[in-house]
């Protein structure tokens, strides 16, 4: 309980403060008998002797887990990959699997956030991967604050009428009265918030200076379950100035960052709140144009890797790029090429990655360095792909189905995607229909590598069973080159008939295949 007093020094009347359970103060005034106001100084005197929790014992995070600060390839396929029925079609690519990625990132470095010099925490730090328990804990100011508010009262003339104890009061009284109505729309405005984070005063010690920006960061879609997660992974960053967190993201969504994509960057990386546009945010975009990278680009790039922002162009991103160059042995006009498909190998510990990955592939395979970096440069996601769960099942995968090692250097070179495809869901199932429907060997997958990444559902079934129909299948082997052209281009080379016959016999076919399944 905690008691506000309010002291006039001229006649030691006082007023009572007592905090009630709803966020509202219950005002008692007591006056002693014949007194009245006089113009005079009034001190406020807060004393607290409640001990709130920092967090209720009995709440447990939400999530259940440890929050790393790095990023995933999780989501990266969204919004900017090409549907199944493009090139590399049925790339159901399992970068979203525990296995993608196993090794140490690069070294955060400091930087100045309003005015402050910061250093970002690495993930294995002490300080960067707590507990959202231990996090949490002891952050919670008390909400109870001592303070001194000194007032004048400026000549209200009261006047006692002589009928009676009725008072007679100035203009000035009425200006009162309606600074007082002003209040109390504050006060009603005050509790309508309350009342709209009603779920975040339960679950996190919520502040409520923060509403401007909670109220901002919610037209990019983000909800009390976000900003609990925002909170748990980095608090701080819910204490930013609702202008310069404005600042940062029309900067973000000036250079190409979709409306769509603030969300997930807030998710994943809530420090960006807190970088300032003219010390960070220019310099890591001048960085990636440095790189060759167009300017359409860039807003995908930091949707798929806002993290880099934390590390430090002199000290950690540019010594990346040179090991890239001078190690792996990429050419400088390929670096852009690289790092669109894969901006994480900025701020991967790419040493590490490059050495094991390089050295399993030329024990297992006997795979010469130039076909490596040939790997690297079409699939430079694969330098992240657990060794152990992830290139070695498909290797093995590849040799029970007939492939020797030669022949598996061949198919990996040309269409590196193959380590991320999933075994049971896509290369099984289309070597199955391989050898079963469309009378193939397995040999002819070396000249056909293609036939792998596309999808077995919206292109090779489809495909093969439309020159079925028109019996204009061969009776033999099936040719795989009737499956790589566009829909166009097979309609007129293959099929000999309109594109829209096609369409609407493949889009009977889907809705039989669905049917099937929805049966079983």
């Amino acid at each position: 309980m905690a008691a506000l007093t309010l002291h006039n020094f001229s006649h030691f009347d006082s007023i009572l403060f007592f905090p009630s359970s709803s966020s509202s103060w219950n005002l008692s005034l007591a006056l002693k008998n014949g007194a009245s106001f006089k113009k005079g100084k009034f001190l406020v005197f807060l004393s607290t002797h409640s001990n709130p929790k920092i967090l209720k014992s009995n709440k447990k995070s939400r999530f259940g887990q440890r929050i790393t600060p790095y990023d995933t390839d999780e989501e990266e396929e969204d919004d900017d990959e090409e549907d199944e029925d493009g090139e590399f079609g049925d790339s159901d690519g399992m970068a979203g699997d525990d296995w993608l990625m196993n090794d140490d990132f690069a070294q955060p470095h400091e930087y100045f956030v309003n005015g402050k010099k910061i250093k970002s925490h690495k993930g294995s730090g002490k300080g960067g991967n707590q507990r959202p328990e231990e996090q949490r804990k002891g952050s919670k100011a008390l909400k109870s604050r001592q303070g001194l508010i000194a007032s004048e009262h400026g000549n209200d003339d009261l006047r006692r009428n002589s009928a009676g104890d009725f008072y007679h009061t100035s203009n000035k009284m009425k200006e009162a009265g309606s600074f007082g109505v002003d209040e109390e729309r504050k006060t009603v405005s005050k509790t309508s918030k309350e009342n709209r984070y009603q779920r975040l005063y339960d679950e996190i010690d919520l502040d409520e200076k923060w509403f401007p920006l909670l109220d901002y960061l919610s037209t990019f879609g983000l909800k009390d379950s976000h900003f609990i997660q925002i909170y748990e992974r980095h608090m701080p960053s819910l204490q930013i100035n609702v202008c310069s967190a404005r600042e940062r993201l029309e900067y973000l969504l000036s250079i190409g960052v979709k409306q769509r994509d603030v969300r997930r960057i807030l998710l994943r990386q809530p420090q960006i709140l807190e970088y300032t546009v003219e010390n960070n945010l220019k310099s890591h975009v001048a960085f990636l144009m440095g790189l060759g990278i167009p300017n359409s680009r860039i807003g995908q790039i930091i949707a798929r890797a806002p993290s880099l922002f934390s590390y430090s162009v002199e000290n950690s991103l540019k010594p990346t790029v040179r090991y890239l160059i001078e190690e792996v042995g990429i050419n400088e006009h390929d670096l852009g090429k690289v790092v669109q498909l894969s901006p994480q190998i900025l701020v991967q510990r790419i040493d590490i990655s490059w050495n094991t990955r390089y050295m399993f592939l030329s024990k297992e395979l006997g795979a010469p360095r130039d076909s490596i970096v040939k790997m690297v440069k079409k699939h430079p996601q694969f330098l992240h792909y657990s060794i152990d769960d992830g290139l070695l099942p498909r290797i093995n995968f590849l040799r029970s189905i007939g492939m020797c090692n030669s022949d598996i250097l061949k198919v990996l070179t040309s269409l590196t995607q193959v380590l991320s495809l999933s075994l049971e869901d896509n290369l099984k199932p289309k070597y199955l229909y391989l050898v079963n429907e469309l009378n193939n060997e397995v040999h002819s997958l070396t000249k056909y590598p293609m036939y792998l990444s596309l999808s077995l559902d919206q292109r090779i079934r489809p495909r093969h069973r439309f020159l079925v129909s028109l019996k204009k299948a061969p009776k033999g082997p099936f040719p795989l080159g009737s499956l790589v052209p566009t829909d166009e281009c097979f309609c007129q080379q293959w099929a000999g008939t309109s594109l829209d016959k096609y369409l609407a016999f493949r889009q009977r076919l889907l809705l039989k295949e669905f049917a099937k399944k929805y049966e079983k």
